[in-house]
């Protein structure tokens, strides 16, 4: 069994340390929100669903500043192993607010800041900064 979402974030962090201009990841309605999110936080530059059928993938433009990829680092919380889930009250924030906390909620994918600003938990998927 193959955690997917651990795949993706160490894909990405990995295309940023080798200099890449993009990546390429399997496709799924969670990697593609999860891609979107990084996208609007800043993280990436541009995320695309490309192939047809049983072939769709997901091409993520990294975002470089100064030479230097945007995201430093990538630390999964939740495994097949071990859920961790958080209440409204139990997020904290990441990197004294530079970094973020992604979380897989009712009301989709999102941020530290905006599941707290919702008042809503769920399941810690992975922090980012």
């Amino acid at each position: 069994m193959i955690d997917s979402i651990a795949d993706m974030i160490v894909r990405i962090k990995n295309a940023g340390l080798a200099d890449k201009q993009t990546v390429l990841i399997s496709y799924s309605k969670m990697k593609l929100a999860i891609a979107e999110l990084l996208k609007r936080e800043g993280f990436v530059k541009e995320v695309e669903k490309k192939g047809k059928k049983i072939t769709k993938f997901i091409e993520i433009t990294l975002a470089y500043e100064s030479g230097k990829p945007k995201i430093q680092d990538i630390v999964r919380i939740s495994k097949f192993s071990r859920r961790i889930y958080q209440g409204v009250k139990d997020i904290k924030s990441v990197r004294q607010g530079f970094g973020r906390l992604v979380l897989t909620t009712p009301k989709g994918i999102l941020t530290d800041k905006e599941a707290r600003a919702q008042k809503v938990g769920g399941e810690s998927l992975f922090k980012i900064w």
